[in-house]
């Protein structure tokens, strides 16, 4: 069902106001006439109109004052003047402050019809256009959020979406760990101890939420406290299939606007959605190419691509860091006596030793057999060497296979080469570090760096 045309008839003349209800209530239109500019003010002010249809000239407040408070508000009615003959210099007026059109009294009553019929099907016309405009940016913002298939631009892209659909200019995101520990990943106006409080509250409704959702009456108290009501909180789970992988939270959400629709929103929250997962399911696929089956660390194809970036971000900022290459000693002897699958239980407590020796930002990986490499970020060579002493150290005090009651020990040759102090080339760094290394297998159990290839400098 269409819904009935809203009008507000401003006249100091009872006469007119009864003509102009009655004209209008005819043709279809619900009709609110009041007697000066001061009542029409507060009558837009307190409820919405489509159409103004108002005398010019009037005590108090003229028709014009009515005009330019009505086109200031935020989704402003039409406006049509209404003016004696004597008055054609303020209607010209009127329309240059805005106004739709205008009538001279005394007026045919089918010219008034006709005109507001028309005024009235123009705003339609405009309406649907400029739904019809938000439907296609909304469209081609959805379908680029599915398309992306890098989470580190999907998510924040995502939020940026998100926050725009709902008038908000507060938000954040979140991922979920294995172990369900929650991480913010991006905060928009929110300060972090607020965002996580607002997790620990409503991550079960995240669990239990099939789409875009706002948080259950039950929350309302609990979200008072936090000075939000939950009108406010629109929520929107991110999942890798039907496993929960985080989320993204809009705050001072802005929804009683009038071109906010809900299904515009689902459909938003559906493309991004299907965008997280499938930049899960290309992760997934990149992190079974680029990992070691056995002991989980980055394999030797990865090596390369992990080189050439952090070589083009040193060049670009003037940094450094260094690669070590390690070769387990005698590793060979703990195949023989105890078997392969003791050997490769021994590479997996090699792996999880190396990680707790680096830094979240440093990459570890397995070369291939009993060889490793580490990838450390904005690290000279000073540096490099302590963390291949503490790596060394650690695997040459270590008893592997205790579990297994054929307690083990091994220990490690690494070889140093520091970008771009050694080597400014992907190639020449690798085969210096791999040199390295070689020379101290000679001695075992040692640290050499590129420098001391050709003796000591």
């Amino acid at each position: 069902m269409v819904q009935q045309a809203k009008i507000l008839v401003v006249d100091d003349e009872l006469f007119f106001r009864h003509l102009y209800r009655d004209l209008l209530e005819d043709a279809g239109y619900s009709v609110v006439v009041c007697t000066n500019g001061d009542e029409a003010v507060r009558l837009l002010e307190s409820e919405p109109f489509d159409l103004v249809l108002s005398d010019i000239v009037m005590p108090g407040r003229s028709g014009i004052d009515v005009l330019r408070f009505a086109k200031g508000m935020p989704s402003p009615p039409d406006v049509v003047m209404v003016t004696g003959c004597a008055s054609l210099d303020s209607a010209i007026e009127s329309l240059k402050n805005g106004a739709r059109d205008y009538l001279v009294k005394p007026f045919n009553p089918e010219e008034l019809k006709h005109l507001i019929a028309t005024c009235l099907e123009q705003r339609r016309l405009l309406a649907e256009n400029a739904h019809l405009k938000r439907q296609i940016t909304l469209f081609q913002a959805g379908q680029t959020l599915s398309s992306l298939i890098d989470l580190e631009c999907l998510v924040p892209q995502s939020l940026e979406a998100l926050m725009r659909e709902l008038g908000s200019d507060s938000g954040f995101s979140f991922t979920l760990a294995e172990d369900e520990a929650t991480y913010l990943t991006g905060l928009k106006k929110i300060h972090a101890d607020h965002a996580e409080q607002l997790i620990e509250l409503l991550l079960p409704e995240f669990y239990q939420a099939g789409g875009v959702v706002q948080p259950s009456t039950q929350c309302a108290q609990r979200l008072h406290s936090l000075n939000k009501t939950r009108e406010q909180i629109w929520m929107l789970p991110l999942r890798d299939g039907d496993v929960l992988k985080g989320g993204l939270l809009i705050s001072d959400a802005v929804c009683h606007d009038t071109d906010f629709s809900l299904a515009d929103l689902r459909y938003l929250c559906d493309q991004i959605a299907l965008g997280f997962a499938n930049a899960s399911r290309y992760r997934n696929a990149q992190q079974l190419m680029y990992s070691d089956d056995l002991t989980g660390l980055y394999n030797h194809r990865y090596l390369q691509i992990a080189l050439n970036q952090e070589m083009m971000r040193s060049q670009r900022y003037g940094l450094k860091f260094s690669l070590l290459f390690m070769d387990l000693d005698r590793f060979k002897e703990i195949n023989d006596q105890h078997g392969h699958l003791a050997g490769s239980a021994a590479l997996q407590e090699v792996g999880r030793l190396m990680r707790g020796c680096v830094r979240d930002v440093d990459t570890l990986f397995r070369f291939g057999g009993d060889e490793f490499a580490a990838l450390l970020v904005e690290t000279d060579l000073r540096a490099a060497r302590v963390v291949a002493e503490r790596i060394r150290g650690l695997i040459a005090k270590h008893i592997f296979l205790k579990n297994d009651n054929t307690p083990s020990q091994v220990t490690v040759s690494i070889g140093i080469s520091t970008f771009p102090d050694d080597a400014t080339t992907q190639e020449r760094l690798l085969d210096l570090a791999d040199q390295a290394m070689y020379i101290g297998k000679s001695s075992r159990n040692s640290i050499c760096s590129a420098g001391e290839i050709n003796g000591p400098r």
